[in-house]
């Protein structure tokens, strides 16, 4: 059997000029909007977080500026910088200049903490403020969300803060010992927190991470289990229906599943379907979307597929999987496969109606006498 790789270049190489369409356009702003990823959704759980952050440095700033003890002048300053910071919050995350969440505006809003801060602590003490550990939510805030690279940029743009509240520039000071223990003891606890709640964000990034892929992944076959081929397979309907693009369903079906678990046992049925599932895929583009279905059936999304193109894809599928039988002691056992097809706007204008007539044309085709492709075809 040649390898995957080398079988998808020459399937490409023949499907240039056919009618199964191999151009597939990206998901739009739009589309993304209409349908939002999961990315989409954890920015938002953060952004909520974020601005809890904003409101509760603004009512810790407030109270220290009434009840403190500093002046009238600083106490003016500060409840000024208050109401500046107080509007941008309300601009920035309410006006809808982003519609979408992103990283950069996470980024954005915690150097406008930075500043705020540090206009506060010139005001109240500078370096010997009691509120010099406020620095640490924006390191907090962009070690959740922004990763190592931008924490430690802020990181740096906080230290240089540090030095700009310390009140001398000279360059004796800045060298001196006295200066650099002074400052490194300050800077230390932000580098400790920055690295710390850096490394426990990327441990349950990867840990929430492995969950839903294991949420969503079949564990025989390392394909797509129901749960992620909908979350895959939604999005790509939805553009076929915005797009007016057609799509198509395959149900592909193991004409021998049980006989090969019933004579040589179930690890023989396993590596039956693990091979199914190789061939099924080296038949396909990576554009389409391949998922276990349940059992010893396997259902496949062709988008930008009509179909002509899509029982091409099918009979190809069905010879690959005659053509290799599998290999059980000694033996060679000649598999097939029996598929049925539905397409949009043919079939249906929803995924669940393109399935469920796709599934009737592959009962048909067990009926007509497995290993063959049935197109649906209503009553």
């Amino acid at each position: 059997m040649r390898p995957l790789a080398l079988r998808g270049m020459a399937r490409d190489a023949k499907l240039a000029s056919g009618s199964y369409d191999m151009s597939i356009s990206a998901p739009s702003a739009e589309a993304g909007d209409a349908v939002p990823s999961i990315e989409q959704e954890e920015l938002r759980g953060i952004s909520r977080t974020v601005a809890e952050i904003h409101w509760l440095l603004l009512i810790l700033v407030l109270l220290y500026a009434i009840f403190g003890d500093g002046d009238k002048e600083a106490e003016a300053a500060v409840l000024a910088a208050c109401f500046f910071y107080a509007a941008f919050v309300l601009s920035f995350r309410y006006a809808n200049f982003y519609r979408r969440e992103t990283r950069w505006k996470v980024a954005l809003e915690s150097w406008a903490m930075i500043a705020f801060i540090t206009w506060v602590l010139y005001f109240t003490g500078g370096l010997a403020s009691p509120l010099l550990n406020t620095y640490l939510l924006p390191v907090i805030t962009s070690a959740l969300t922004l990763g190592k690279v931008t924490t430690l940029i802020e990181v740096a743009l906080i230290a240089a803060c540090q030095v700009f509240l310390g009140g001398s520039f000279s360059a004796d000071r800045l060298t001196s010992l006295a200066f650099l223990g002074g400052f490194a003891a300050q800077i230390a606890p932000v580098l400790l927190v920055a690295y710390i709640v850096t490394m426990f964000s990327a441990d349950i990034r990867y840990g929430l991470n492995r969950a839903r892929l294991l949420s969503e992944t079949d564990e025989l076959t390392g394909l797509l289990n129901m749960r992620g081929f909908s979350i895959a397979a939604n999005r790509l309907f939805g553009q076929a229906l915005r797009y007016s693009r057609p799509a198509t369903v395959l149900m592909i079906d193991s004409d021998n599943l049980k006989a090969v678990n019933d004579s040589y046992g179930h690890d023989a049925g396993n590596r039956l379907l693990r091979q199914i599932t190789r061939t099924i895929q080296a038949e396909l583009r990576y554009t389409d979307v391949l998922a276990r279905y349940g059992g010893d059936e396997f259902i496949v999304l062709l988008p930008e597929t009509p179909p002509k193109g899509a029982i091409e894809v099918a009979e190809r599928i069905r010879d690959a999987v005659q053509g290799a039988p599998l290999e059980i002691d000694a033996k060679r056992v000649v598999c097939s496969v029996s598929i049925g097809l539905a397409s949009h706007p043919d079939d249906g204008n929803t995924m669940d109606s393109v399935v469920a007539r796709a599934d009737r044309a592959m009962y048909r085709a067990k009926q007509d006498g497995r290993n063959r492709v049935v197109q649906f075809q209503p009553a």
